[in-house]
């Protein structure tokens, strides 16, 4: 699978296990990820790609803030 900055993605291993992140960085098969809360854009989570479910309904535009990124998660998990 090819990740790219913006795509929402749930966790599949660790302790974060069914949490949902937007990626913001690809490198090599490390991912860094962010939600705008608990690991915001300052603190964002380094995660192996294979450890990584894609989520292709919804894409974040903007993840600059973590208020956006907050938002395209919520209404991720309202529908």
């Amino acid at each position: 699978m090819d990740y790219r900055p913006g795509m929402l993605v749930r966790s599949k291993a660790g302790h974060d296990k069914g949490c949902i992140y937007a990626v913001i960085s690809v490198k090599n098969e490390y991912v860094y990820l962010a939600d705008g809360g608990l690991r915001p854009l300052s603190r964002m989570k380094k995660k192996n790609v294979r450890h990584l479910q894609p989520i292709l309904k919804m894409r974040a535009e903007d993840i600059s803030s973590d208020i956006e990124i907050r938002k395209v998660i919520r209404e991720y998990e309202e529908d």
